[in-house]
């Protein structure tokens, strides 16, 4: 399965990063600084990143390490609901709550698929992974709209015909396919089409970002955490039903 294998090294790379940082992934994971042993619990951090994402290229360890993952998202999501209480209208608090939902999803996608000792049950779990990833993209695509001159600003200046363009194509992409995944109506080929986006913005967007500046913490975690997003969008890709379903 690509998708696990993507997801694996997504998960890894936000790994690596941690355990070179010596930190959390910064607003995505958003651990207060002040927390008693921050540094070693950001080692933790990392090495369980790293090693369930190894996993994910071990048959036998697979889905303990998808699940392992999923759990540790979720708990990146978690720790955003006190900033979203305090600020509801804050649209980056939403985004910050949505974007290790999809990322979770996709563990729990991969968990389904490698367990499937009970199909009814991995068939009940790769549904809610679906679902909840399907919810992240309407969240993807409005931000786009939220933030976009942010946004434009990286894409690519000689990419044809303008930064704006791409930004707010792309943000309504975001939308088009969640709809398709939550209506089942051409869901795998949104599922695919979007992790192809997925892949475009790590390799075109962040990875020169990376290469441009090798030594700024943002610009690593921007490309972890999509390149976990794209790996997760090729799960739901892999496991959503040919035809009209959801």
């Amino acid at each position: 399965m690509i998708g696990r294998r993507i997801y694996g090294l997504g998960a890894m790379a936000l790994g690596l990063i941690g355990l070179a940082f010596a930190d959390f992934a910064l607003q995505w994971q958003s651990v207060p600084k002040d927390i008693p042993y921050h540094t070693a619990l950001a080692y933790l951090s990392g090495a369980v990143l790293l090693l369930a994402g190894a996993a994910q290229f071990a048959r036998r360890a697979a889905a303990v390490g998808a699940v392992v993952l999923a759990l540790n998202f979720t708990l990146w999501m978690a720790l955003h609901i006190p900033a979203l209480i305090q600020h509801p209208t804050n649209f980056a608090a939403w985004l910050g709550l949505f974007e290790p939902l999809a990322i979770a999803a996709g563990g729990l996608i991969l968990f389904a698929g490698a367990a499937g000792r009970d199909p009814a049950l991995s068939g009940r779990l790769s549904r809610i992974g679906r679902i909840a990833f399907a919810l992240s993209l309407p969240v993807f695509g409005a931000s786009h709209f939220a933030y976009l001159s942010f946004t434009a600003a990286m894409v690519p200046k000689w990419l044809p015909p303008g930064q704006v363009f791409w930004a707010a194509l792309t943000g309504a992409a975001h939308i088009a396919a969640g709809v398709a995944l939550l209506t089942g109506v051409q869901a795998r080929l949104a599922a695919w089409l979007l992790t192809l986006m997925f892949a475009a913005f790590t390799l075109a967007l962040h990875l020169p970002l990376v290469v441009a500046d090798p030594h700024s913490h943002l610009n690593w975690c921007m490309f972890g955490v999509t390149l976990a997003i794209t790996g997760a969008a090729a799960a739901v890709a892999e496991a959503t039903p040919r035809g009209k379903a959801r």
